[in-house]
């Protein structure tokens, strides 16, 4: 087992707060990433496939890893989680939801469910089967498929009603023109009720159904393969439910704290095994760098889903993981 150095622990502390967070797999760049360099990086990706993986020195830094983004996540939206956690126990005592907030709190609790139950019985067969180059390069591009494909459909679900909305403006304008008064109804169908220009397509996210929350949590269960991104499909099911980008994003983010919080803790006992007995300086060094990293990528990646798409990192992954099938492939 070769020794985990301080420049591998910055390097993949970098890694797991960018990809956690950017809709490419922090698993999958794990795998991939020290399998590409290989050398003495090599052992990183044997030891996280192992089947007796559970006690290893890699495998506690990966742990310090999640915790350090977590953290970054719960930092960065501590007003959003201290509303939540103040909806979820209002809603306990008087056994009723009526605030778009105790619906919310409702909502991510539902959506963890169903990865959480999947995680704790699948996590360490998944890891040990597909946390391999090609799997990972595999899953990848496949990825990249769902992100393009989530994008394309739902740019198709909201020309539906652009279109429908252009014909009842037409028929309003006919109307006009012939009777010289406008249509009421043709006035509403194009500004909506609260006089507003109406948008297609477009959901809040305290909209969402019970249902449809445990679809999407359901979804991110597809993260335990690597290179399946976890914020990446589950922005590409909140897409499909009508959600934004923004808020498609912002749901992902939030279920995703006590997701990746809950696995690191579980196995923090690890860290104070002998696991993690001899490499504290480069733990401490990876959870700095890894919870700095989330921080800067979750910022960034507010703004940017307010005006942008998954496309660019659909196109990311469909690249990377092509050329890595093919060099795993023949290797």
């Amino acid at each position: 087992m070769g020794e985990l150095s301080y420049l591998q622990a910055i390097v993949l502390g970098l890694l797991q707060g960018v990809t956690e967070l950017f809709p490419i797999s922090s698993l999958g760049h794990s795998v991939l990433v020290p399998a590409w360099i290989g050398g003495s990086w090599q052992h990183l990706v044997t030891e996280n496939s192992a089947r007796n993986s559970g006690g290893s020195p890699f495998l506690a830094f990966i742990v310090a890893l999640h915790v350090a983004t977590a953290l970054a996540l719960l930092a960065f939206f501590w007003r959003d989680w201290l509303r939540i956690i103040k909806a979820l126990l209002t809603t306990l005592r008087t056994r009723r939801v009526e605030t778009s907030t105790e619906r919310l709190a409702w909502l991510l609790v539902i959506a963890t469910i169903p990865v959480g139950i999947t995680g704790l019985a699948l996590e360490h067969v998944f890891r040990t089967l597909f946390a391999k180059p090609l799997a990972a390069s595999i899953f990848l591009t496949i990825n990249g498929l769902i992100l393009i494909g989530a994008e394309r459909l739902r740019r198709r679900a909201e020309a539906v009603p652009a279109i429908q909305s252009t014909e009842r403006d037409l028929v309003a304008a006919g109307s006009v023109h012939s009777n010289r008064h406008p249509s009421p109804a043709g006035s509403a169908a194009a500004t909506g009720f609260d006089g507003a220009p109406a948008r297609a397509g477009s959901r809040r996210l305290e909209s969402l159904g019970y249902r449809e929350a445990a679809i999407i949590g359901l979804f991110q269960t597809l993260a335990l393969l690597a290179g399946i991104s976890r914020s990446g499909v589950s922005m590409a099911a909140g897409l499909l439910r009508g959600l934004s980008h923004e808020d498609a994003a912002k749901f992902s983010f939030l279920l995703a704290t006590p997701v990746i919080f809950a696995a690191g803790v579980l196995k923090l006992p690890s860290l104070a095994g002998p696991a993690g007995a001899h490499i504290h300086g480069q733990i401490i060094a990876g959870f700095l760098t890894a919870g700095i990293a989330a921080y800067v990528s979750v910022r960034f990646l507010t703004k940017y889903f307010t005006t942008r798409t998954l496309t660019p990192f659909a196109f990311y992954c469909l690249i990377a993981g092509g050329v890595s099938t093919v060099w795993f492939a023949a290797s």
